[in-house]
């Protein structure tokens, strides 16, 4: 690929996003490059005492029916398009008076924006740019001839390459803001088509597309051999893709992927009514509690699997303070993320210089709706967020023993954790934390056995008679298909079970149940998570 330079005689310049515009334009005329704009964006212009022809000026025609039609007119689009070295198409530019148009600036009507602020259906829809996609595209695709940029950070990019070759610019800029223009468009066309899907509540749409806005380019993916970047999308839940930053170094791949799980989980815990831990390692909860403030909280989440927790992400309900932040400062951890942190938390955190502390804000909430994703091969899967909360269900008895109260609470503990959990999931759940959790594995009598057998191994730990399971409360994420896996669950010493129900074989586990007096309750809902 040669140079090819391209000198930069007129510029189109329609921003909605005025940031940095009157210093770029003032470049531009450095340049001598002829400016022609629209409405906004030329007023400001010639308010900065710059030269700047009106768009109409351009076409011939007013911009009418509330601007909706400006640059939409073949003195525009001819002159992005024409190929320069083409003589026929030099013919037609000069045969209807059309002035060659060499570098276009458009950001487009913030659309996504307008959304974000809650603004009602027929502002959305005004917020919904077609001349400026048009242009863009149109722009791109003759990349031979002309430059398109898409947003202000770009701006210093042109203005080092008009310097650098005598007013020109190269083939490898231009191609590469083409193509940065074609995802540009592609994500806000996303963006709308996804909002129009909602307001239609229209779960399966002939085409399903998703754009997203580059967060960080990632030294690796999963592996090594795995290239990785992290994107935003226009969704705004609370949690590792909104949070700062305070310190640390650059997150992995698998850093942020398991920062938003121990996020999502520790979501479902409303901090107004209790203070929660969550810690988790490969994006599976290995110890979750409620405690009477943020530091026991994590006490007794690090109880339940200590092993596990070295080197684990952890997520908080509430601010940081400095008490949590001693305590988590004795063992290596990864993520550190809450709403928000005292300043003596972020200074005691300050000292462990690749410990990450993330502050996201506010919790994400469990009840909203929203969208997750994930490919096969050829192919999309696309479902609704898992929104369903414990606050909302009903727990229905099924055993001749209902729980007592001190169970139900455990139980309804056990599980919300149990949604975070990848499936077949069991949770040994006592006095508000877990202590045992089994978490993918092909058979749900293996996840209780592997749960029971970390209890034991905690219980070693913290030089306990007996694991926490005797006398604890057990959930599962579905249901158990035979007795068997309920059974291994009451031999580690679980007294009450909660499960979704739903098994052809319930009432022969409902009969186990009963003849070992077990307390069990169903749901009616399940919450695989694969």
């Amino acid at each position: 690929m040669t140079d090819r330079p391209r000198r930069v005689t007129r510029a189109l310049l329609s921003v909605s996003d005025k940031t940095g515009l009157i210093e770029f334009a003032k470049a531009l005329a450095a340049h001598d490059v002829e400016l022609v704009s629209t409405g906004g964006t030329a007023k400001a212009i010639a308010a900065a005492g710059l030269k700047v022809k009106d768009v109409s000026d351009l076409t011939g025609f007013p911009e009418m029916m509330d601007g909706r039609v400006k640059t939409l007119h073949p003195k525009v689009h001819g002159g992005l398009l024409a190929i320069r070295d083409n003589k026929d198409h030099a013919e037609a530019m000069k045969a209807h008076g059309i002035a060659p148009i060499d570098l276009l600036v458009v950001n487009l009507y913030p659309f996504e924006a307008t959304v974000d602020k809650g603004a009602g259906f027929e502002d959305c829809i005004e917020n919904i740019d077609i001349g400026g996609p048009a242009m863009i595209r149109a722009a791109a695709k003759n990349h031979d001839d002309v430059v398109v940029v898409v947003e202000a950070q770009d701006y210093q990019a042109v203005l080092d390459e008009l310097a650098a070759n005598k007013g020109a610019t190269t083939l490898k800029l231009r191609r590469r803001l083409a193509a940065k223009a074609y995802a540009r468009t592609a994500a806000y066309d996303a963006a709308i088509s996804n909002w129009f899907n909602r307001q239609l509540e229209t779960d399966a749409p002939d085409f399903r597309a998703f754009g997203g806005r580059l967060i960080q380019s990632l030294r690796y993916g999963e592996n090594p051999h795995q290239t990785a970047a992290f994107y935003a999308t226009p969704d705004k839940r609370p949690g590792v893709s909104t949070a700062r930053q305070l310190q640390g170094k650059e997150l992995s791949y698998n850093n942020i992927n398991d920062t938003d799980a121990a996020y999502e989980c520790i979501g479902e815990f409303d901090a107004k009514r209790t203070a929660a831990c969550v810690i988790v390692k490969h994006a599976n909860p290995c110890g979750v509690a409620e405690g009477p403030n943020l530091v026991e909280a994590y006490r007794r989440a690090l109880a339940c699997d200590s092993t596990s927790a070295f080197g684990g992400i952890i997520a908080m309900n509430r601010p940081l303070d400095a008490d949590s932040a001693r305590e988590i400062t004795k063992i290596f951890t990864e993520v550190i993320i809450a709403p928000d942190a005292s300043e003596e938390a972020i200074a005691i955190i300050g000292g462990k210089k690749n410990l990450r502390l993330l502050l996201a804000g506010s919790l994400p909430d469990p009840r909203a709706p929203g969208l997750t994703a994930k490919t096969v091969a050829g192919g999309l899967l696309v479902q609704s967020r898992d929104n369903a909360v414990v606050d909302d269900m009903t727990f229905k008895v099924v055993t001749k023993r209902a729980p007592t109260d001190a169970e139900m609470r455990d139980l309804k503990f056990a599980f919300r954790v149990a949604k975070h959990v990848k499936s077949n999931t069991i949770i040994y759940a006592k006095d508000l934390a877990t202590v045992g959790i089994g978490a993918g594995q092909m058979s749900r009598v293996d996840s209780a056995r592997i749960a029971a057998r970390k209890a034991q191994d905690a219980a070693a730990e913290l030089k306990l008679a007996e694991p926490l399971t005797k006398g604890s409360v057990v959930a599962s994420d579905a249901f158990f298909p035979f007795a068997d896996g309920m059974l291994a669950c009451i031999e580690a010493g679980a007294t009450a079970v909660v499960q979704p129900g739903g098994s052809m074989r319930d009432d022969e586990v409902i009969k186990a149940a009963d003849e070992h007096g077990i307390a069990m309750v169903f749901t009616g809902t399940r919450h695989f998570r694969h």
